[in-house]
């Protein structure tokens, strides 16, 4: 079947297509049904099974003969470590690891905040929770105290599993104190903490709350899976809201268990037995997803590195591990390879390593430009896949389905809604637009198995923040739009469409266009506030290592650019070189604070920004064009 025919199967029935898909996981009790409706628009999947997720990614291999088979390859260029832990070792660990959390009181339903970095570990104390039944809620390592302090507080966990520290290209990252003061900080005190003290940093352990990960496992029972009923949450990830507190995501088990499943060979085309590496970290969803569960579930060998695009040591890092490891899906973050791309842009690192085994790319997180795709496709030879989902979806709305059927590339486009997603494209009031045309991206109700149900204890606020402003859909806060094709182009956040003299103007187009002069390594547009147009563009330019023309020519260059390709309509008038663009730590570029700062409107810096000694690099180059006052 190609891919046409499986979508129209899917939306024809998709009680039927998803109560196949659902034959690939162990169930304790099976499904009587697939979709559960009694609530809507509050929708929910295989309410009714029973399973546990850790049995599904661990124990069923061990017991189906992949025990010997690698589960997780550890590579660390930071502490100069490599190693391998397979199923049978993996469902050891986990089990002693949840015996020690059982004997100190969790049991199913408890949430337990994780606190930690890329090291296998972080995936055994995930494992162990679902094992139980408890509820992980994993925060980024190295997450300052105050925003830690507002998900404990949330969350409410019995225990915390923390690391002693977290390590970054030449310096360490003291989680411990971080944990104490976010712990004095907040109203809720866990129960307890467990310490996996690392030796490149030992932490003060506090008598009576903190545990030593190790010791705390000694001469304990390990501990069977236990079941949970199909709704239960596996976990809650913390995405940032636009305002005040966090959003609490939550995923109901069964369907995550579903889908995920399922993506592994349609989306990412690998079978059991092949390595999948997501270069992502665990305290996001890509790490839930497509370092932990994801691949586990399917029976593939995921890899956990804890490393850098770039630096460690080198812009062939990438290569090394894939050609190392015999990775062969690959998936990691356009602003990844643009750094690569930046230090390497004849690829000369490329060519040391054998790729061979590499088969396929896959770009998510933001908007790929077409220039880092076709200089990917160029390098690497193989397709380089752009596919668009959320945090809250937690995996793909639209891909090439290389599993299924390869589809044509499109470049600066995510390719297709996947089965399971009616995506729309809606003007204000809620009505679909014609082809081409740009508007709300919304996915009519409802969403598939894995997506959020809700969020956490914040039922009206799932409500408002998704499903109010267009009734019957799912609001993804992106703008877009869908060319004859049925090519979904998704070109930016809902607040990225500027208005200048009337005219709605996606930045993302700017920024495509930006991109493709070839002394431009990466940049950013946003709208800034104009008197006289309402809002006007600005750009702004990281250029190549070693370029030495004058910034005035590249200026001049790629404001001739924008006119030529976008037209005069569009304004741009302005481009400003910087050394290095505000990110978050998943590489999201902070265009809205960089927005803040032209204004000069007062921002609270986000918790989630890499480095916030660049927002004032930012204001000093803005102040030099007269904004920012």
């Amino acid at each position: 079947m190609g891919f046409a025919q499986v979508y129209e199967a899917w939306k024809n029935d998709p009680e039927t297509f998803w109560m196949d898909a659902a034959k690939a996981i162990d169930w304790v009790k099976p499904p009587s049904k697939a979709l559960f409706d009694d609530n809507a628009p509050l929708y929910e999947w295989f309410k009714d099974a029973e399973v546990n997720a850790c049995y599904n990614a661990v124990d069923r291999h061990v017991e189906n003969g992949r025990a010997d088979q690698t589960a997780i390859i550890y590579d660390s260029p930071l502490t100069h470590t490599k190693r391998e832990v397979n199923f049978r070792e993996l469902r050891d660990r986990v089990a002693s690891l949840a015996g020690a959390l059982r004997a100190k009181g969790v049991e199913k339903g408890d949430r337990v905040l994780i606190y930690m970095p890329m090291i296998p570990e972080s995936m055994e104390a995930m494992l162990a929770c679902a094992r139980l039944g408890a509820v992980h809620s994993v925060v980024f390592g190295g997450f300052a105290s105050n925003e830690l302090a507002v998900r404990i507080d949330d969350a409410k966990p019995k225990a915390i599993i923390a690391a002693s520290c977290g390590l970054e290209p030449g310096r360490v990252v003291h989680y411990k104190p971080l944990l104490d003061g976010a712990i004095e900080q907040a109203h809720h005190k866990p129960e307890f903490c467990v310490i996996f003290q690392r030796e490149q940093e030992v932490a003060q352990l506090i008598e009576g709350r903190d545990f030593n990960w190790h010791g705390f496992q000694h001469g304990i029972e390990p501990a069977e899976c236990v079941p949970v009923s199909g709704d239960h949450p596996a976990y809650i990830l913390y995405t940032s809201g636009t305002t005040g507190a966090p959003k609490g995501v939550v995923r109901a088990t069964a369907g995550h268990l579903v889908a995920l499943n399922w993506t592994m060979k349609n989306v990412y085309n690998v079978d059991p037995g092949e390595v999948f590496w997501a270069a992502s970290d665990v305290g996001w969803v890509v790490g839930h997803s497509y370092i932990c569960y994801g691949p586990l579930v399917h029976g593939n060998t995921t890899v956990v590195y804890e490393g850098k695009p770039v630096g460690t040591p080198d812009a062939g890092a990438f290569w090394r591990v894939i050609s190392e490891h015999r990775v062969r899906s690959f998936f990691t973050a356009p602003t990844a390879f643009r750094a690569v791309k930046r230090d390497d842009p004849n690829g000369e690192h490329v060519a040391k390593y054998d790729l061979s085994h590499l088969k396929a790319v896959y770009l998510a997180g933001e908007r790929a430009d077409p220039d880092t795709i076709t200089w990917a496709q160029e390098k690497l030879g193989v397709p380089i896949v752009d596919h668009w989902w959320q945090t809250e979806t937690g995996w793909p709305i639209a891909a090439n389905p290389l599993g299924i059927e390869k589809l044509p590339t499109k470049l600066g486009s995510p390719s297709v809604a996947l089965p399971g997603y009616d995506v729309q494209v809606l003007d204000e009031g809620g009505h679909p637009m014609a082809a081409g045309e740009l508007g709300a991206i919304a996915i009519k109700l409802p969403l598939p198995p894995g997506t959020l149900p809700t969020l956490w204890n914040a039922e009206e606020r799932f409500k408002s923040s998704y499903l109010n402003h267009f009734p019957g859909y799912y609001e993804t806060g992106d703008a877009g739009y869908i060319d004859e094709d049925g090519y979904l182009y998704v070109m930016a956040r809902t607040d990225d469409v500027i208005n200048v003299a009337g005219h709605r103007l996606s930045t993302g187009a700017m920024e495509e266009v930006l991109a493709s002069h070839p002394d431009v390594a990466e940049c950013a547009v946003i709208g800034v506030s104009d008197p006289l147009k309402g809002q006007m563009p600005l750009g702004f330019l990281c250029l190549n290592s070693g370029v030495t023309r004058s910034i005035e020519d590249i200026s001049a260059e790629v404001i001739a650019l924008v006119r030529e390709k976008i037209g005069p309509v569009a304004a741009f008038k302005t481009a400003i070189t910087v050394q290095r663009l505000p990110k978050t730590r998943s590489g999201k570029i902070l265009r809205a604070t960089m927005v803040k700062i032209a204004d000069g409107t007062p921002f609270k810096t986000p918790a989630t920004i890499d480095d916030p000694v660049i927002l004032d690099e930012i204001r000093d180059a803005l102040k030099g064009v007269g904004l920012a006052n």
